[in-house]
């Protein structure tokens, strides 16, 4: 699997980047996943219903399965966060893993940047930064990505994992 990432502030539209570019790249007949961080916590489920309840009661892994999706649950329980190495090898094989977050994992990234957030470029502190997605004009010696054309930063994307 090809694995990218998206890096930025909170808020710089890393999100809504990626809910645009996933589709531009499976009209392309690529299978396109993703694994996105959280760095709070997050719940899936719902107090009171049973999964939640099984949770509660102490159960390390919950599978819910219908005839529309399936998801599993894995309570941490005190354990470490998985690396990503950990978490891609959980995913079902696809020819594109997306990655939202991550900021420090050396995976070739774009960074999405808005100027007027008035926050610093992660560039050039972080060197597995490829490109840089703005919604302004830079000088940079990456390539500058137009944040505002998902269709452009997928072929980038696809071009630099060599799936073009």
């Amino acid at each position: 699997m090809k694995v990218f990432g998206f890096a930025g502030w909170s808020g710089s539209g890393k999100t809504t980047l990626i809910e645009r570019v996933i589709p531009e790249i499976t009209a392309r007949g690529l299978r396109v996943s993703v694994i996105k961080h959280a760095h709070h916590g997050f719940d899936v489920d719902k107090p009171g219903k049973d999964s939640w309840r099984h949770r509660e009661a102490g159960a390390g892994e919950i599978l819910l399965v219908s005839d529309e999706r399936w998801v599993l649950m894995h309570e941490m329980r005190g354990a470490p966060e998985p690396d990503l190495g950990a978490q891609l090898a959980i995913l079902s094989p696809c020819d594109l893993v997306l990655v939202e977050g991550f900021k420090d994992v050396p995976i070739p990234k774009i960074e999405i940047h808005r100027p007027a957030h008035g926050k610093a470029l992660l560039y050039p502190a972080n060197p597995a930064i490829v490109a840089i997605a703005t919604d302004a004009d830079l000088s940079a010696p990456l390539p500058c990505l137009n944040l505002n054309d998902p269709a452009a930063v997928a072929a980038f994307i696809l071009n630099h994992q060599g799936l073009s």
